[in-house]
């Protein structure tokens, strides 16, 4: 069900007040329909979920699903550091609708990988929808180790684990100890084919929040074992995938959407817009990629 380029969309808010701008939301959300996305992330950690309050989190789902109409997956975040929390957001996301959820680790807390385990495992038990978990240690100081997601992925509704670790032998890991119990997708967009090619199902993707004609295609060739097409589609979108991370995530990628005219510049505190140093690099990425009219 879930598979090849899903997109981590980014939530558009108004420049100056960062309030939610919901008919952004839709521009991109037919925007991703028309172009070939497989599958929306609404409120993953690149659609700011750790600056949204809970209304606002939920609200931002409710409106993805009833935008998307069932025409492709919508997937919730709804991840926390806390599991009564986590708990609670996906709970909601049920009742929205979503198709599934993802889950990125606790972060900040540094939980044992007991600690982990037991997480997921309440979270799973507590509301019976897809779960994914979210790896990312860059980000959350907390590292999922293959041998626990090997022991998480015997819970029936966990279905998944985006990995974001960057390292090609963690996949292999968790394919090895997992089989066909568990899907991995990529969490690296440079990393995105050659996780693919050896057993990922696809991406779930910041750059195909900018190219996501192009970032379907290129999974779809990998998916299918197409290496030689894949590989030519992969070094078009080669660029996009440093300029969109020159600052932290999702400080470019909103500047691009921005750029292309999709989005108004809005992003909260303690987000900030993106450098003024790097608009003119990443203005000639997109604009070498046909991005720009």
């Amino acid at each position: 069900m879930f598979h090849g380029s899903m997109v981590a969309l980014v939530t558009p808010m108004k420049a100056g007040s960062g309030e939610l701008d919901l008919a952004a939301l839709d521009r991109l959300i037919e925007f991703h329909l028309q172009q070939g996305t497989d599958a929306i992330v609404a409120v993953g950690t690149t659609g700011e979920s750790a600056t949204l309050n809970t209304e606002e989190h939920c609200r931002v789902i409710r409106h993805t699903v009833e935008m998307v109409k069932g025409k492709i997956p919508v997937i919730a975040g709804t991840g926390a550091n806390c599991t009564r929390e986590a708990i609670d957001l996906t709970d909601e996301a049920k009742r929205a609708g979503a198709d599934a959820c993802l889950l990125v680790t606790p972060y900040y807390n540094k939980p044992t990988q007991e600690g982990l385990f037991l997480h997921y495992q309440k979270i799973a038990e507590s509301v019976a929808i897809p779960q994914i978990l979210y790896n990312v240690p860059g980000r959350t100081a907390c590292d999922l180790l293959p041998e626990t997601v090997a022991r998480l992925s015997r819970i029936p509704n966990i279905i998944g684990i985006k990995e974001a670790t960057g390292k090609l032998e963690r996949t292999k890991q968790i394919l090895e100890l997992c089989g066909d119990s568990i899907d991995v997708y990529s969490g690296d967009d440079a990393m995105t084919r050659e996780l693919i090619l050896n057993g990922a199902r696809g991406t779930i993707s910041v750059t195909a929040n900018v190219a996501p004609a192009l970032m379907h295609q290129m999974c779809e060739a990998a998916l299918q074992g197409r290496t030689e097409e894949s590989a030519a589609l992969d070094a078009r979108l080669e660029a996009l995938h440093a300029g969109l991370f020159v600052e932290s995530n999702p400080i470019p990628v909103k500047w691009a959407l921005h750029r292309m005219g999709l989005i108004e510049e809005g992003i909260r505190l303690p987000l900030t817009p993106l450098s003024v140093a790097h608009r003119a690099g990443l203005e000639k990425i997109l604009a070498d990629a046909g991005l720009l009219e």
